[in-house]
């Protein structure tokens, strides 16, 4: 494998056609590692001496992010210089230059801005329910697996086992243990065919790691946030709202709240953290364990506009559906309220609802109703400064659409929170891992509460 990267870095500085095998904008683990097993196999068993190059769908600068690939590359000795990063590579200019064939593997649909891309894609191979209307007119193959790495390996196995190597075979397979959640049954994660090809890679290759160590392995490397900047630590798995005009970044940090306050130099980071990406709110949501097992959850709302900060602090704080259980906690600064959320089971997605609340609570606190006198101690001038930062203080920023944030989305192969499969494989954050994995402490927890009794 390192060897055919290696010559793939080379083939860009040739101009030749290219089959770019392109994983999603997620680029998780699952991604990346079914970009480059499918490029590999495809270029081995080639005859008519194509070029095939596997692309990872983000930025190079974005790659600390994602701490589980990182810590796998160098686990298996790959080095990052040879991989070959969206920013590197043009494919656009490659298209209209007629040098480009698609092959598109963990998704079956292009994002608005490479929609000219369409016709370049040639086949895709993906493991998510298709969507009939946007699918490229190209051969699909989908097949409702825990993992894509499962339908890959299932490839190279079938079609030509022999060029399996041990550094391929052992990224497919920590990939799958990672996103069928160790293969546990209890979870659900895992079908038939993920755990078949997770058996028939330890048959072929008896020293694989153990299942539990790479899991383990991995998790931890996938919420590890050491090493990162406070940007880089926001924006790891960040959501956003935008609503006229106001614009409100959620980041979910797997830290104690109280050790991310003391990083040096926070209030002014978060300030150009804010400024640099036209938020008006940051609203940071910290998930850890504590020495028991037990889940803790905390926030922090960072907002320099008083009469907004408020108004969400108010509607946070007095929600009871669902009740957050808010308790306020000491404070670096007037323009961040903190708190320690007592009840762990509302996840972030459960918080979106609330903070759009907010925001319509906040835009109605700013008009004055018809036939209503003005109150004393609000201006009407005051009151249409306030409308109109509201309104515009971001818009001069923004140079994306709405729908395509600038954070690649939330990588999608994770836990399933019901049934299996019922309604194919959902999009789930890295907090989905965790909220899951805090249903079940808190599931053991009780369990061994009634044994006791």
């Amino acid at each position: 494998m390192e060897d055919y990267l290696q010559g793939c870095r080379a083939a860009l500085q040739e101009s030749r056609p290219l089959h770019v095998v392109l994983g999603n904008e997620a680029c998780d683990l699952d991604s990346m590692v079914s970009a480059l097993a499918l490029a590999f196999y495809l270029a081995k068993t080639n005859e008519a001496e194509e070029v095939f190059v596997p692309v990872l769908n983000i930025k190079r600068s974005e790659l600390p992010l994602r701490g589980d690939i990182v810590f796998f590359l160098q686990k298996v000795h790959i080095p990052e210089s040879i991989l070959i990063f969206r920013d590197e590579i043009d494919l656009h200019a490659l298209h209209q230059a007629g040098q480009l064939t698609l092959i598109l593997v963990d998704h079956h649909i292009l994002p608005k801005s490479d929609a000219a891309l369409e016709d370049a894609v040639a086949e895709v191979l993906d493991h998510r329910p298709i969507e009939q209307k946007h699918c490229p007119p190209c051969h699909v193959s989908v097949e409702l697996v825990g993992s894509c790495a499962t339908l890959v390996t299932e490839r190279i196995l079938q079609g030509a086992p022999e060029i399996l190597d041990r550094q391929t075979a052992a990224l497919l397979h920590g990939t799958i243990v990672l996103d069928c959640v160790n293969m546990d049954l209890k979870i659900g994660k895992a079908t038939p065919k993920d755990s078949k090809y997770v058996e028939k890679l330890e048959a072929l290759f008896p020293d694989l790691p153990k299942r539990n160590d790479i899991f383990d392995s991995l998790q931890k490397a996938k919420f590890d946030v050491s090493g990162l900047t406070t940007e880089q630590m926001l924006r790891k798995d960040q959501k956003t709202i935008y609503r006229q005009g106001i614009k409100v970044a959620i980041s979910a940090i797997y830290m104690d709240l109280e050790a991310f306050l003391q990083r040096s130099n926070l209030l002014a980071e978060l300030h150009a953290f804010c400024q640099a990406h036209s938020y008006d709110v940051l609203v940071a949501m910290t998930i850890f364990f504590d020495t028991h097992n037990e889940p803790v959850r905390q926030l922090a709302i960072f907002c320099p506009h008083v009469a907004l900060r408020t108004t969400i602090c108010e509607v946070l704080e007095h929600s009871q559906s669902p009740p957050l259980k808010l308790t306020p906690t000491s404070s670096i600064h007037p323009n961040l309220h903190a708190y320690l959320q007592g009840n762990t089971q509302v996840s972030r997605k459960k918080l979106l609802p609330l903070l759009q609340e907010a925001l319509s609570a906040y835009f109605d606190s700013m008009k004055i109703p018809s036939g209503q006198p003005e109150t004393v101690d609000v201006s009407r001038e005051q009151v249409d400064k306030e409308l109109d930062r509201a309104s515009h203080s971001l818009i001069s920023g923004l140079s994306q659409d709405e729908e395509d944030p600038p954070l690649p989305p939330t990588p999608m192969n994770s836990l399933v929170d019901e049934c299996p499969l019922d309604q194919g494989l959902p999009k789930l954050s890295a907090e989905a891992v965790f909220e899951k994995c805090s249903q079940i402490s808190l599931s053991q927890s009780t369990t061994a509460s009634l044994s006791k009794k």
